[in-house]
């Protein structure tokens, strides 16, 4: 069976007296292969190594080059960390870019049941899976208007459907930004306490 080395990051203060939040996070395309430092590159990851304090686990499997992210090997990495680990089941949250942010609508809308939050960036799904499965998970898009790697209407066809199934969405919109939504929205102390915020 096929499974993802994966970067750890602990909150400060872990200990297993107890139960953490969990976010699970998604790299892109440019960071596949074998060297687990290029899940650093962007996103939580990045700022975690970079020495930002989190209060929340944070898991950054890497997907092996020529590959795309499989629902079933997420799904068992994440029994692996919580099993392993303190993890508050509860509070179990997703989020990925570009090949990571369809990997996060794949997996979300497969094991809806998992997470108490997602927020994908530029990526997208299947629209009609999505309106029927995540319509309880709350969920929070995000895309650059400028985007020539993903298009916006990738995004806007899962907010869509959601949004017409009545699920709790909000949809951001970078208005000059091209492929790189991630930056921005991974730098944003708010994105952090809308993720926590939610619990199963």
């Amino acid at each position: 069976t096929l499974s993802y080395n994966y970067w750890l990051y602990l909150p400060p203060g872990y200990s297993n007296e107890e139960s953490w939040p969990l976010v699970l996070f998604l790299h892109g395309a440019g960071e596949r292969g074998s060297d687990l430092n290029r899940v650093k590159i962007h996103g939580p990851a990045k700022l975690a190594a970079g020495g930002r304090d989190f209060p929340f686990i944070l898991v950054a499997p890497q997907c092996p080059d020529e590959a795309w992210w499989d629902h079933a090997t997420l799904a068992a990495l994440l029994d692996e960390v919580c099993d392993r680990y303190a993890v508050d089941r509860r509070r179990v949250y997703l989020t990925g870019l570009s090949m990571g942010g369809y990997g996060t609508w794949d997996l979300a809308t497969r094991q809806p049941e998992r997470f108490a939050a997602i927020a994908p960036i530029c990526g997208g799904g299947v629209a009609y899976l999505a309106a029927r499965r995540l319509k309880e998970v709350p969920t929070w898009v995000f895309h650059g208007a400028k985007d020539q790697v993903v298009p916006i209407s990738e995004s806007e066809r899962m907010v869509e459907a959601l949004k017409g199934a009545g699920a709790n969405v909000r949809f951001t919109v970078y208005p000059e930004a091209g492929h790189d939504a991630w930056t921005e929205t991974y730098n944003n102390p708010e994105f952090y306490e809308w993720l926590l915020s939610h619990r199963r």
